[in-house]
């Protein structure tokens, strides 16, 4: 059981993150690389992603056990800022640390040794840390890169769902809407876990992360001394895989009707409120969220009793180019655009 603890001063520091995190997704990806569960939403991509790997899973499996600890400096918070700043800061982890982690990690597999090309890392050798920054950097290029408007639309539709949450009741009800592994029974936010943990976050609030790849349990970092953050699922849509190659299929998406049901969308609305922004009918409305969803321009996710849209990267890159071509139509609502991934 996982029980995090929350102070008043807690709950007005709990923060969502502003986008998805590159390095967080490549290390779980990795464990899903190898897990043959979730068939339907990564089976294509673990066969894609095969074929495209060149030896980086053996250097990363000497760190990255199938389950259980895998060490906390692989994921550093500058991560958030792109995958170029992660990796720096996986490379200026000092010393100390990286053979703590390493130790904690062969106490929990004690028959792993690093040997090889990463033998050696924990006495801080250039060598092993040139070699695994490397191998992180590959992979990430074979396993993330090409999916990462996926990734990146998915994580912005549940930071909307989120967000209204928020909005509607504070950090309280933003807790109580996490996904149903997570349960918020104040001041405690439990969840199924593989061993007991108790975090006590002692003013320093929480980072809640959602993530692509992570799949049947939350994530937390195993030192308490880092900040605190919750990595947890986001609700799966569909394939990576599928979804870029129906989102190319734009055939269907025309007419000045569906284009300004798209623009009405803007950084997220219900059905309802897509019909009395467009103009247009609830069922219309449903129809055309229906249409732009299969084109792989707008996510849309349960909220309650009520669904909630959200623009896609690929939605918001048509309707720039469109903007440049036409100018705005009045009444329409300008959407917010979401955050591009910085590399």
């Amino acid at each position: 059981m996982l029980r995090i603890h929350f102070t008043g001063e807690d709950l007005a520091r709990v923060r969502m993150a502003a986008r998805p995190d590159v390095l967080w997704e490549t290390i779980l990806s990795f464990h899903r690389l190898r897990d043959r569960r979730g068939a339907t939403v990564f089976g294509e991509w673990r066969s894609e992603t095969r074929a495209r790997l060149n030896g980086e899973t053996r250097l990363l499996a000497a760190l990255v056990p199938q389950r259980g600890y895998f060490p906390d400096f692989l994921t550093p918070p500058e991560a958030l800022e792109g995958l170029e700043e992660g990796l720096e800061a996986v490379r200026a982890t000092p010393v100390r640390r990286i053979g703590a982690e390493l130790a904690l990690l062969a106490a929990e597999r004690p028959h792993s040794v690093l040997t090889g090309r990463l033998a050696g890392l924990a006495e801080g050798a250039d060598g092993p840390m040139d070699r695994l920054v490397g191998a992180l950097r590959s992979y990430h290029r074979s396993a993330i890169e090409p999916y990462w408007p996926h990734i990146q639309a998915a994580v912005e539709a549940d930071r909307a769902v989120r967000g209204r949450a928020l909005l509607d009741g504070g950090a309280d009800e933003l807790l109580a809407s996490l996904p149903p592994m997570l349960r918020w029974r104040a001041p405690v936010l439990e969840a199924d876990y593989p061993v007991d943990r108790e975090v006590r976050l002692e003013g320093r609030g929480l980072l809640l992360q959602p993530s692509y790849f992570c799949r049947g349990t939350p994530v937390v970092r195993r030192d308490p001394e880092l900040p605190p953050v919750l990595v947890y699922p986001v609700t799966h849509t569909g394939s990576p895989v599928t979804w870029e190659r129906d989102g190319l299929s734009l055939g269907r998406l025309v007419g000045h009707t569906r284009s300004a049901v798209l623009q009405s969308i803007g950084s997220g609305c219900t059905t309802s409120e897509l019909a009395r922004r467009a103009g247009v009918s609830l069922a219309s409305a449903s129809q055309h969220a229906c249409v732009l969803r299969e084109a792989g321009l707008v996510v849309t996710l349960r909220n309650g009793n009520a669904v909630l849209h959200t623009m896609t990267p690929l939605g918001a890159a048509l309707l720039r180019g469109r903007a440049q071509r036409d100018p705005e139509p009045p009444g329409v609502l300008t959407p917010g655009t979401a955050p591009s991934p910085r590399r």
